[in-house]
């Protein structure tokens, strides 16, 4: 990863810095989850734009992927 720097009002910082918390998620990871909704997905892989924005709190949910995304069958 690369590291840059942004300057934000007190208001977007307080706001952001909320947001990250509610969603139990750093600051940076807040920041890199919406300029992937803002910027076009590489034309090549499309599905990268929701990678990493989805959480299931299930630390074993790599092995249960098709549980996670469609539900687990009865």
């Amino acid at each position: 990863m690369l590291r840059t720097q942004i300057s934000l009002t007190p208001d977007e910082m307080r706001a952001a810095r909320t947001e990250a918390k509610r969603l139990g998620i750093s600051l940076a990871e807040l920041l890199r989850r919406s300029l992937r909704t803002l910027l076009p997905a590489e034309s090549s892989k499309p599905w990268m734009r929701y990678a990493g924005m989805i959480e299931s709190g299930d630390a074993m949910s790599s092995q249960r992927i098709d549980d996670v995304i469609y539900g687990q069958k009865d």
